[in-house]
């Protein structure tokens, strides 16, 4: 019967996208809802997925609820983290109070149905010793099935599991975004999520978000309307690669194909006269190298090389690039600039060297997480792995010298946090600090020289990272996507709240760092 219901579940998860919850966090409490206080309301076990005994089902109407004894052992900010059901169309507005004062007013959002189990947030403040945590139902429908309540403090909470359950809260598959670098960069990170999730309800439904976001583009034939003149459009072949590897349906892999035979020789994308890959196919973009670009070629044909086929080809042109890259921009200090032309003839390139004026934080990022990415996908043997240590190396140095010891963050323009107007970047942040972990953990540096920057950074990046009464992440201080320009033109880019370049770095940062 259980198992009959799970596939039922799985099979209707891509209407509502609703997260089922994993277990509890090992430094979090959980507290069973059949053995809270009851009012108006029954302990049934007539559906399934639940934990313990059985869940809560109250009555329908107003004022129902069911309380919760907890203990704190110190007082302190703390996350309820209320795991429901909600099989209905519409929402169950409810109202959570602790010690009598209301904190928060949670949607509990539809769920699959009444098998599918999903997580509502809220942050509140603790007293030491008893708190009586009470949720109350606000409409004549009464509230959602509760199963648990689980209480985390701040370093406890599964800020991965929180920003993925607030972002696909906001956003449907269809509403999310189009075809593009930053989307499907926080897709690739959810999937990295849904890698180590051990329930099978919740990981069928964090890949059934990303494939019903990949099926928008790829038809039943396996072609993507799209002539791939960017390196930009062609990360997201990531995400074919990756749902291929789930479903092994062969669209994905003739997607993923489509993107690999254009970076062929035989593809006709442009190089410069050293074979590297234009950033664009543009009059404004020839010639050019820029970073940022490392990212969004190299660890797909690496992806491709593993997982798909054409291993010796596709690993070839992968520690290619991002050699010829490195040989461009990677400067003494460590750090790489922004962007290279060739030609020379951009605005922003220097008439003798060809590079653009300033090293900027997110582009460097890229080429950390690429580089990182790509040493765990090639051979060991592999004729240019020391040329990728080497980089790492080099990056990883650069990178801890220009750490900002206040907040442990990185600015914006890399190298000068003491201008005026320079702030810390939080999407930089995050790929540095998962950059510097993996060069430690893959034995590039050593753990003692280069852990304080990772606690420093592991530090500021959560600082940039907050739960709200609305159940739902903010993360904040995140660049908007941005091209090569001056100081001035860096420092004054919009700095916004949930950016999706800031959304997936945070979710690389997290999994690398605390998983």
């Amino acid at each position: 019967m259980r198992i009959r219901a799970l596939v039922v579940a799985i099979g209707m998860i891509a209407a509502s996208y609703a997260v089922a919850v994993g277990p509890a966090h090992a430094a979090s409490t959980a507290y069973e809802a059949e053995k809270a206080t009851v009012f108006h309301g029954t302990v049934d076990s007539d559906h399934t997925g639940f934990t313990g005994t059985g869940f809560v089902n109250t009555a329908n109407e107003v004022g129902s609820y069911v309380q919760f004894t907890v203990n704190a052992p110190t007082a302190g900010a703390a996350t309820l983290t209320l795991r429901y059901a909600n099989g209905t169309a519409t929402g169950r507005k409810g109202s959570v109070s602790v010690n009598g004062a209301s904190v928060s007013t949670p949607e509990f959002a539809p769920t699959a149905n009444w098998d599918s189990w999903a997580a509502a947030r809220v942050p509140v403040t603790l007293k030491a010793g008893t708190n009586q945590v009470r949720v109350v139902s606000t409409t004549t429908g009464g509230l959602p099935n509760l199963d648990s309540l689980t209480v985390s403090d701040a370093q406890s909470t599964d800020w991965s599991d929180a920003m993925i359950d607030s972002t696909m809260q906001r956003y449907t598959p269809s509403s999310v975004g189009g075809w593009s670098y930053p989307v499907a960069l926080y897709m690739m990170g959810q999937y990295q999520v849904a890698q180590r999730t051990t329930d099978p309800a919740r990981r069928a439904a964090l890949i059934a978000y990303v494939k019903a976001w990949a099926d928008r583009f790829v038809n039943a034939s396996g072609h993507i309307d799209n002539s791939f003149d960017t390196l930009d459009s062609m990360m997201p072949g990531q995400v074919m690669i990756a749902m291929y590897r789930e479903t092994g349906q062969a669209k994905y892999r003739m997607a993923a194909q489509q993107i690999h035979d254009r970076l062929l020789p035989s593809g006709g994308y442009p190089t410069t006269s050293d074979g590297g890959f234009w950033h664009g196919d543009s009059a404004d973009r020839t010639d050019q190298l820029w970073s940022d670009g490392a990212f969004m070629a190299d660890p797909f044909m690496a992806q491709y090389a593993k997982y798909i086929g054409d291993s010796t080809q596709s690993f070839d042109i992968a520690t290619k690039q991002l050699v010829i890259y490195a040989s461009h921009l990677q400067q003494p200090n460590g750090l790489l600039k922004h962007a290279y032309d060739a030609s020379r003839s951009a605005s922003w390139a220097d008439p003798n060297t060809g590079l653009a004026p300033e090293y900027w934080c997110r582009a460097i990022g890229w080429v950390g997480v690429a580089a990182t990415e790509m040493l765990d996908l090639i051979p060991a043997d592999h004729p240019r792995r020391a040329q990728l240590v080497s980089i790492v190396q080099n990056l990883v140095r650069g990178m801890a010298a220009y750490q900002d010891p206040s907040t442990g963050r990185w600015f914006q323009v890399v190298d000068k946090g003491s201008s005026a107007g320079n702030w810390t970047e939080t999407s930089c942040s995050a790929m540095y600090t998962l950059t510097v972990e993996a060069a430690i953990k893959g034995g590039y540096v050593s753990r003692a020289d280069y852990q304080p920057t990772v606690d420093s950074g592991k530090r500021g990046e959560l600082n940039r990272i907050s739960l709200h009464t609305d159940g739902l992440t903010y993360l904040t201080s995140i660049s908007v996507g941005t091209n090569v320009g001056d100081y001035a033109y860096y420092i004054n880019r919009p700095q916004a709240t949930n950016d999706f370049h800031g959304l997936g770095a945070f979710l690389y940062f997290y999994e690398q760092v605390y998983h």
